[in-house]
């Protein structure tokens, strides 16, 4: 057990992709969860490859295609869940539940040349969408406090912060009921 703090309330219910949105650039953007294909694994390869070093965060994406691939080994596999967001043939960004203790964490990234157009805000939501679908419970991020821009989106969207120590907060989200919290017999 952890001791992050989540809400007692359980998030409003996200979509689960497959999705299809217009961007505010009027391009059509496909949010998918990762099917493990090779094609998917090359197009993250790639877009990570030509991620701009300065949005890095944390140390990740990690820089070099060889420590992005052994990354993606990481992130793509096993209890994780993934979700692509598509413009074409091009990935445009890509959001992971990564499992860690009694939650998951999350993280998201949009590539530079697809930032600032509502993807990364659909992105998540999908991300969310198909957390709650596969029945995770509780998700929790860091992100950067000088980023109000990301903060003010996870509060928007329900997380809430739940360790302010340090350069970042930390914030949680609780997606289900979580099936170990008793709930209250209506007849007492």
């Amino acid at each position: 057990m952890s001791d992050r703090g989540y809400p007692d309330a359980v998030a409003d219910e996200f979509t689960a992709p497959p999705t299809e949105f217009t961007d505010r650039e009027d391009r059509t953007v496909e949010l998918r969860p990762y099917e493990n294909t090779e094609r998917e694994r090359e197009a993250l390869v790639e877009m990570y490859d030509s991620f701009d070093p300065a949005d890095r965060a944390q140390g990740i994406p990690p820089g070099g295609e060889e420590r992005i691939r052994e990354w993606l080994d990481a992130i793509l596999g096993g209890e994780c869940r993934n979700v692509i967001a598509w413009c074409g043939d091009e990935v445009a960004g890509h959001a992971t539940l990564v499992p860690d203790g009694d939650a998951y964490e999350l993280a998201i990234f949009v590539h530079q040349e697809y930032q600032r157009a509502g993807i990364g805000t659909y992105l998540i939501r999908g991300l969310l969408g198909h957390g709650q679908a596969e029945g995770i419970e509780k998700v929790w991020l860091t992100v950067e406090r000088w980023n109000r821009a990301a903060v003010s989106l996870y509060k928007k969207i329900g997380f809430e912060t739940s360790d302010a120590e340090s350069f970042e907060l930390e914030m949680g989200l609780r997606l289900n009921p979580d099936a170990e919290r008793e709930e209250p017999d209506e007849d007492q």
